[in-house]
Order: structure tokens, then sequence, then C-alpha cells
């Protein structure tokens, strides 16, 4: 009963608490939404970036973009290290207070100022040094989601190539339904519940006839590069291709996935109602991860708070937003929706499988045992099994193998979201920045070749795995600046700013106090990591730096230029 309690507490409470109350408390007191206002999606319309979307299909994209397996792997590693008491609790509050406020404030502050990203609105209110380190840094963090998520998605279709068929068709379906939405005006209902049906023919079609490739590889190419250089491509031509066309029914349709796979575990759960087998708190420091406070603030990013989220918020979404009362529901409900995802993979992986062996020693431990399946397949296999034996008990028929492929082929097509985005998002970053000084970057196709390129090379030199261990807290580091940002502009406009400055002043704190933590094992290590020790340091510089030009800002020892036209 335990699941269940939980479960129905933490929807009312991200509902009532979350939507019905703090985000209404932040349209009274700060964004003040205005269907009056011509937003950029009408005012700046070129059909390819700028393009007013139906609400329910742009909240597909904003939310299929921030989801991607952050709301997975954070809380299953957090799990592992500090129990599931303290990785709920940060889910629930940070989400509400933090995260959804981080999402939606950055969403209406890049609406206001053209649709420009948090990079460039840095100019504005801190000045031009702290925009031109804010975007490097962005550039840097971002080619190397883009290079990881790659990988991940190219490993999982070696491992499971029963999804290389869904994952690759949805593309043809996506565009084929964006054409009957936006040219032929399509009924949304009946549009969308043709491609649905045909999204699930595909997965099954999947099933049936897996596409494994050969361990010689393809074209001179081992598996794994094959399907990243794949991937790469897909991802340069998705990120340059109007969004109404690819970009915006994928992640739509993508939702659906994710909604259905989201609604089975749930039903899972209310029917089988498992015991959480993993235990409740497993101490206030890890031998691997360090303490808690900082580093389980870090560990659960997406599902509570991402700096990854306002790159989609003031990158894509806020270009396409039709009018302002789409705000709220698109950005803040999305992330709430997000925090869902990441409740409801606390309660299937901690019920789903086995922290010790049961008695009576009729449970496969290597497939069903939370530590084994970590340790032999990572956080993929532990949220597929977890799943499907949730799923499995409900649904006999529907063996532990068919219901652990619903759940990562639904991980898989979030990653695939992510990736496209994030090369889009990255662009528009080359573009706002290098391209200002060398004007041939200000072209969109050579700044997504100069991305795909250096992504491509992070991947396949497998150079990444040299730096993505701080990766959580550069993303946390992401979420602190740009809610700095954000105070500063609202302080500009003359309004409540500690919606934004408070969050901002917690996170930055965490993150430079898990960034010393990183910075301390890497150097005291038995062999010590050089390279990932002074790589801490300079983002706890980059973090102090940003730090101190917001503080110059609100001690008023600097002007800003916001331009009043654009702020409302």
């Amino acid at each position: 009963m335990m699941t269940v309690a939980i479960l129905i507490f933490s929807c009312l409470f991200f509902y009532g608490v979350g939507y019905r109350y703090y985000a209404g408390r932040l349209d009274r007191d700060v964004v003040f939404p205005d269907d009056g206002n011509r937003t950029p999606a009408v005012e700046l319309r070129d059909g390819v970036d700028y393009v007013p979307s139906k609400p329910f299909v742009l909240f597909g994209h904003n939310f299929a973009s921030i989801a991607g397996a952050g709301p997975v792997i954070g809380p299953i590693v957090a799990m592992q290290h500090f129990g599931w008491t303290v990785t709920l609790i940060w889910i629930l509050i940070g989400n509400v207070f933090i995260g959804a406020a981080h999402d939606y404030l950055t969403l209406m502050v890049s609406l206001r100022n053209r649709g420009n990203s948090i990079a460039d609105i840095a100019e504005s209110t801190m000045g031009t040094r702290a925009k031109m380190v804010f975007a490097i840094f962005l550039t840097l963090a971002m080619l190397l989601v883009i290079a990881v998520f790659g990988i991940v998605a190219a490993k999982t279709l070696i491992a499971q190539p029963e999804m290389v068929f869904p994952s690759f068709a949805i593309i043809p379906v996506s565009m084929v339904l964006g054409y009957c939405i936006y040219q032929k005006n399509a009924n949304l209902v009946v549009a969308s519940m043709i491609g649905v049906a045909v999204v699930i023919l595909n997965i099954y079609i999947g099933f049936k006839w897996p596409i494994p490739l050969p361990q010689e590889g393809v074209l001179g190419f081992s598996p794994l590069v094959f399907w990243f250089v794949m991937l790469m491509i897909y991802a340069g031509a998705a990120s340059v291709l109007p969004v109404h066309i690819l970009l915006q029914p994928r992640d739509y349709l993508s939702t659906y996935i994710l909604f259905g796979s989201l609604s089975l575990g749930m039903l899972a759960l209310l029917w089988v109602r498992p015991e959480i087998h993993t235990p409740a708190f497993l101490g206030a420091m890890s031998q691997e991860q360090g303490p808690m406070w900082p580093m389980l603030f870090v560990l659960v990013a997406c599902g509570a708070v991402s700096g990854f989220h306002s790159l989609v918020a003031g990158g894509t979404t806020s270009k396409q937003l039709a009018v302002e009362s789409h705000g709220k529901p698109i950005a803040y409900g999305g992330m709430l929706t997000e925090g869902v995802v990441a409740v409801v993979t606390v309660l299937l992986v901690g019920g789903g499988l086995y922290w010790v062996a049961p008695a009576g020693g009729n449970v496969d431990m290597a497939t069903l045992g939370f530590r084994e399946t970590l340790k032999s397949g990572g956080w993929i296999m532990a949220y597929g099994n977890g799943f499907g034996n949730v799923v499995h008990q409900m649904l006999p028929f529907m063996g532990l193998t068919f219901a652990s492929m619903i759940a990562v082929l639904a991980l898989n097509t979030f990653v695939l979201t992510t990736l496209d985005t994030s090369a889009r998002i990255t662009r528009f970053i080359i573009q706002e920045s290098i391209g200002r000084k060398f004007p041939p970057f200000q072209n969109k196709y050579m700044a997504t070749l100069l991305v795909m390129v250096l992504a491509y090379l992070i991947g396949a030199t497998e150079s990444w795995q040299k730096i993505w261990p701080i990766f959580g807290a550069t993303n946390q580091l992401i979420a602190a600046v740009a809610l700095f940002v954000i105070a500063t502009w609202l302080m500009a406009m003359r309004r409540n700013a500690r919606y934004a400055l408070y969050p901002a002043l917690f996170m930055v704190v965490t993150t430079i106090g898990a960034l010393l933590w990183q910075a301390y094992r890497f150097f005291t290590a038995p062999e010590p990591n050089l390279l990932l020790g002074f790589t801490a340091l300079v983002l706890v510089g980059l973090a102090l730096f940003v730090g101190n030009e917001g503080f110059q800002v609100f001690r008023g020892r600097r002007s800003t230029d916001v331009v009043p036209e654009m702020a409302e």
C-alpha cells in the first residue's frame, strides 16, 4: 500500500501545491501573462525556427525535449547510494519550488526578449563578459550532451535490435503528421490517433523483425560507430529543418510513447502494489558518491531541477509559443510531469527489483537484483527490468522481456528527442556568439556542421568518458546561472526577484560544494585525475564569477540595458 500512497500523494502535491498554488503566485507576482502581447513566434515568424504552434503539440515538443533519460538515471543512482526517501523528498520539493519555476520563468523571460537564449539575455542584464563566458560554457556542455546521448542511443540499438525499426520509422510518420496538421489543417485528434496507431504497429514490427548489425561492422565502421554516425546525421538534419516539419511532430508523437508506458507503469503500481525493496535510507555518506549534501542534489537533476531545461525553454519553446497563457501549462506543467516520471521510476525500480534475494530463492537476481542489474547492464537495464517485472505481474501474458522492451523503447525515444533538440539549441548558441564575430557561422548550415563534427569527435574518440563524471554538477551550474540571469532581469523590470534569486543562491552554493568535493576526490585518488580535478576548479571559478556579476547588479554598480519594449 505504501507505493500507492506515495504515488497518489506525489500527484496531488505536484498539482495542488505546484500548479495551482505556486505557479499561480508566479503569474500574479512576476509573470503577468497577457495574450494581448505578440509573442516572438507571431512577430518574427519565419517558418523555420519561429513558428506559432498548437499548445498540445508544443507541450509534446517541450516535454519530450526536457525529459530524455534524466528523470530515470538520476533517481536510480541516488537510490543506490542514499535510499529512496531522500531521493523522493528532493524530487518533490526541488521540482515544485525550483525546477518548475526555473523552466517557466526562463521561458517567459526569453519570450519577453524576442525568443533569445538565456546566454544572450545575460549580456543585457550582467554584461558582455558574463554572456561570452556563459556561451562558451553552454556550448561545451551541449556538445557533451549530444555526444553522450548519441553513444547511449547507439548502444541501446545494439543491445536491443528490436528497437531499430520503431526508433527510425517514427521519423517519416512524424513528417507526414506535421504535413497533415500544418499544411492540410487536419483534425489534430484524428491525425494523432492515426499517428499513434502507426507507431504501435511499428513497435510490433520491430519486435517481430529485429535488425541486428553484423559483429564485423558496416561500411568499415563498428556497430557502435555506425549507429553513432547515423544518429549524428539525423540530429544535424533535424536541427536545420523547419520545426513544424519534423521536430514538433516527432516530439509530439514521442510523448504518446512515454505517456503510454508511464500510464502502464502507474496502473501496474496501483494493481500490484509492490513493496519497495530498496532501503529507505542508506546514510548521509556514500563511499562512492560522497556526502548526501551536496551530491544528492547533483545526482538527481532532471525531475527536480536541470539547467538543460533553460536551454530548451529559451532555445526552441519560446520561439513557438502562440500566446503567453500557454506558457504555464507547457513549461511549469511540463516540469511537473517530468517529476511524476521521476517518482514512478523510484517506485517501479524500487518495487520491481530486489536489494537482497527474497526467502525461497525463486528470484533470478541476475535479472531482478537492483545492484546486479546496475553492475551488468547499467541504469537502462535496471529501469527496463524493474518496469517489466511490475507490469508482468499485472499482465502475466505479457512476458518480462516484452514489457522491459516497452520501457526501454520509451526511454530511447526520448534520448533521441533530446539529441535533436540539443543539436538545434547548440546551433542557436553558435550563431548568437561565434557568428557575430565570424559571419560564416551565422549561416545555420555552417553552424550545424561545426556542432556535429565536434560532437562526433567527442563521441567517437571516447574523450567524453574523461569529463562525463562532472557533468551532473555542470548541469546544475547551468541552472544556477540561468536563475541568476532571470533574477537580474526581474530586478531590472522592477519585479519580485526572490522567486529566482533564492533558488539561484541555493543551487550555486550546492554546485560549488559538489565541484569542490569532486575536485578533492580527483586529486586524492590512488591514481589522481588531474584533468577532471582542474576542470572542476575551473567550473568553481565560473560559478564564483557569475555569482559576483549578479551580486554587482544587485548592488546597483552596473546598469542594465534591458530594452523596455522587448520586456513586455
